[in-house]
């Protein structure tokens, strides 16, 4: 990749990997349709005000249509899905599972047959990702059950959609057009949901872990992941997962106290050897996009 390319992929792994701490401590005092809401509203407003600054709202208008489905699809129930699960298991474990993103990713290219060839290399670095998963959840399943972790496998269906999308359907939309309109459509799915739940009483630390789930892991995600699919494409762009993980595990061990088991320590190395195997590309193979 470019030091563009790469400089985009790490923002996205920090960007990305914050989050799973975030929601753990958000969960504790707000429903997780409610904090769907409060990821999304804020993000929406603001996104609409730089539409709004930039004369954009008839692209917004002409493209209304997938940036709806983007938003639903990549976080409108995926959102949603995590929050819930995080409830009853770590935000370690959570985001471990989030690498089976990258896989699916591979996966939906081989149906599609839309991108370009997958080089031995990508495989290879795939297949050694895929082992460092399943050494991470396989020797720390104990702290999960079946039912959350299928929550998260659907999460992880969403995320692998997404990017396809932003990349075949939205490849010349400005990254604040679709987050504009995305966050604002799901947030007003959300509204009466989040009237309904709404607590008693938020904290200050919750108000802290929204606004930045908000303004940087959302509208700020959003703008910086869209440029990422279009230099290095959709299948590979959603490897930046593997370095959330390494990000959420740490945060979630200095943090929140999570263990540092066998399995972070056996699967970890592995999972990051085969991102940076799984995102090369050979020099012969020019960028779609400059």
């Amino acid at each position: 990749m470019s030091k563009r390319s790469w400089a985009l992929f790490l923002a996205m792994a920090v960007i990305w990997g914050i989050p799973y701490l975030l929601i753990r401590v958000a969960v504790r005092g707000l429903d997780p349709g409610v904090l769907v809401f409060w990821r999304t509203a804020p993000a929406g407003l603001l996104m609409l005000a730089l539409v709004a600054h930039q004369r954009q709202f008839q692209v917004l208008r002409d493209n209304l249509k997938w940036i709806l489905v983007f938003g639903v699809i990549e976080f409108g129930v995926p959102w949603y899905l995590m929050a819930t699960a995080e409830k009853h298991i770590t935000s370690s474990l959570t985001s471990l599972l989030i690498c089976c993103v990258p896989l699916m990713a591979v996966v939906a290219q081989l149906i599609r047959r839309t991108e370009e060839r997958i080089a031995p290399r990508r495989l290879a670095g795939l297949g050694v990702g895929a082992l460092g998963v399943a050494f991470l959840v396989g020797l720390d399943l104990g702290g999960g059950s079946i039912k959350w972790i299928g929550l998260m496998l659907a999460v992880c269906v969403g995320y692998t959609i997404g990017p396809i999308i932003l990349a075949t359907k939205l490849p010349h939309v400005p990254g604040y057009v679709i987050a504009a309109g995305a966050t604002s459509f799901v947030a007003l799915c959300w509204t009466p949901w989040a009237y309904v739940h709404w607590p008693h009483h938020i904290s200050g630390e919750t108000w802290s872990c929204v606004a930045v789930l908000s303004l940087v892991c959302t509208a700020g995600a959003l703008i910086v992941f869209q440029k990422l699919v279009q230099a290095i494409g959709a299948s590979r762009s959603v490897v930046v997962t593997y370095f959330n993980t390494a990000i959420a595990v740490v945060l979630g061990i200095v943090f929140l106290s999570e263990p540092l088991t066998a399995g972070i320590i056996v699967g970890f190395p592995l999972v990051l050897i085969g991102s940076i195997f799984a995102t090369s590309r050979r020099a012969e193979v020019p960028s779609s996009v400059g």
